[in-house]
């Protein structure tokens, strides 16, 4: 399996005089791992669903392919995109993404996942490469949990998953990373962060902060983590038992979730400004969620009160007991 070779192109697929003699390295990891990714979660959700697949092209240069998997045993949808890119955006759309040219080379892989039971966390995770006209390359991604009902334990534990692969790049990474994470996945207008965080990081830069084979290498084992985390998830709580009350909660939790993709995402807003795959750009929503008008806040000492109470900035997950 892999991308037709128009997609695997090496340095001269853009009109880029500045990529890094890694981009046809990176290009065909990230291809191949987005099919990797699927294969385990399909073993993990252990039903007959597979990842249908969508390969698109992109007008102004490149393209990309997207996996959808719907309906499964444990996955109500799941989304896992591959996207190699390249073109000029407009100059509005420079200045909006704060990009230093607006010539670009972009590719990544992008995942989220909407289990059925509200006892299994959403999560999302996204690995990145850019490069500018003006020779700039980074890397960006991160990982982020959404549980619909908070477990302290799976969080600390995903948050010690998080900050053992950070610690073999560099000590101020995990730090660094779920602050920032706890800033960007945040929903100012609810004042409540989008679960328990994670890590996120953005334009670590090549030369500034690392080696593009140092940077490649953080990014890769980032990556590396989702699948064995998720699916071990998906084993331990799929069978928990829930009801009605739990499942409307859900569709609550799911709409918190598409404000934030369709307010205040980055990579949406990259996607819809440089004219990428409308259907592959919005794969990330829930597949079923719903806004009640002004809903009474629930008792703090329910499960759902207790879920709010962790959702806020600077917890420490991995320093202390909460």
């Amino acid at each position: 399996m892999g991308l037709p070779k128009k997609m695997l192109r090496p340095l001269t697929s853009s009109p880029l005089n500045t990529a890094s003699s890694l981009r046809p390295e990176i290009e065909a990891w990230l291809a191949e791992f987005q099919l990797r990714l699927c294969q385990q979660l399909e073993a993990a959700d252990g039903g007959l669903a597979r990842f249908g697949t969508d390969e698109w092209q992109r007008p102004g240069g490149g393209g990309g392919r997207s996996k959808v998997l719907e309906n499964g045993r444990i996955l109500e949808k799941g989304g896992v995109g591959f996207s190699a890119v390249w073109g000029e955006m407009s100059k509005a759309a420079a200045r909006q993404l704060h990009m230093p040219d607006p010539r670009f080379f972009a590719t990544g892989v992008s995942v989220v996942l909407h289990p059925r039971s509200p006892r299994v966390p959403i999560i999302h995770m996204n690995v990145r490469y850019f490069e500018a006209g003006n020779g700039d390359a980074w890397f960006g991604g991160g990982i982020d949990l959404t549980p619909i009902y908070v477990d302290e334990a799976q969080a600390r534990r995903f948050h010690l998953a998080l900050k053992a692969v950070c610690d073999v790049h560099s000590q101020t990474y995990y730090p660094r990373f779920t602050r920032w994470a706890d800033d960007y996945f945040f929903l100012p207008h609810r004042q409540e962060t989008r679960g328990v965080g994670g890590i996120f990081f953005d334009r670590l830069t090549v030369g500034k902060d690392g080696s593009a084979e140092q940077l490649f290498a953080f990014m890769r084992d980032v990556a590396e983590l989702f699948g064995p985390f998720y699916s071990s998830l998906m084993a331990e709580n799929h069978a928990l038992p829930y009801g009605e009350r739990e499942a409307a909660w859900q569709t609550l939790r799911r709409a918190r979730y598409a404000e934030f993709n369709l307010a205040f995402d980055r990579g949406t807003r990259f996607g819809l400004e440089t004219g990428g795959r409308t259907e592959s750009i919005l794969m990330s929503l829930p597949p079923r969620t719903g806004w009640a008008y002004n809903p009474a806040p629930p008792a703090p000492d329910s499960p759902e009160g207790q879920t709010l109470a962790w959702l806020r900035k600077g917890v420490d997950w991995v320093g202390s007991e909460q």
